[in-house]
């Protein structure tokens, strides 16, 4: 059985630590075996922080320093990030997934496929609800975009409806969920959570799971 590596990109504050604190128990309840690697430019703070959490055993989690622009480990180079993949797949295998977050980064930033299967991009509304019109590569090429923290929408004057409708319009033919990842049981997790099932997951039984006989 091959690991599933999703990629989850997007500027600093989106939201990316979050997406992967609500999806890591979600992943847990439906049987699937984790690990996570994280990516910041000279410390260790998000990998820190999942550490801590207690959301998932602290040694399946991963700290990158990439000493570079966040997007060269994750791109041009990705070698650091799949040398982390295969220590954790080597030490705690057989896993389903491996969830590889990106430093904070422009709207410029993607995956390479020789590190991800897959990847997510993070954008927020307090960011300005403009952001769909500029077209950066991370959110038109992205498998799933997440506009996240629409509870603040009406704090900050951003129009949900207009960002909608520009999203249509610039990746018409790839999904895109608005979400609250800050509020457990808003609208959020549940819903990336499906789309990997549909998109990658759907083929395996989880490594989580035990058979009798």
């Amino acid at each position: 059985m091959t690991t599933v590596r999703i990629g989850v990109g997007g500027p600093v504050g989106s939201g990316k630590t979050r997406l992967i604190e609500r999806l890591l128990p979600l992943l847990r309840d439906a049987g699937y075996s984790v690990a996570v690697i994280t990516n910041d430019l000279v410390t260790k703070e998000d990998a820190e922080r999942l550490r801590a959490g207690g959301l998932i055993d602290p040694a399946r989690v991963v700290g990158v320093e990439t000493g570079a622009c966040p997007h060269t480990a994750i791109r041009e180079d990705p070698s650091l990030n799949i040398a982390a993949a295969e220590r954790l797949e080597s030490e705690h295998g057989p896993l389903d997934v491996v969830l590889i977050e990106s430093g904070g980064d422009n709207l410029a930033a993607t995956f390479s496929a020789d590190l991800v299967d897959h990847w997510l991009y993070v954008i927020d509304v307090a960011a300005g609800d403009d952001i769909p019109r500029k077209r950066g590569l991370g959110m038109t090429q992205c498998d799933l975009l997440l506009v996240n923290k629409v509870d603040l929408a009406p704090h900050v004057g951003a129009d949900l409806d207009r960002m909608r409708a520009d999203l249509a319009a610039a990746r018409p033919d790839r999904p895109t969920v608005f979400t609250d990842l800050r509020n457990p049981g808003e609208a959020g997790a549940e819903q990336v959570l499906a789309h990997l099932e549909h998109a990658v997951l759907f083929h395996r039984e989880p490594a989580g799971v035990r058979r009798d006989g």
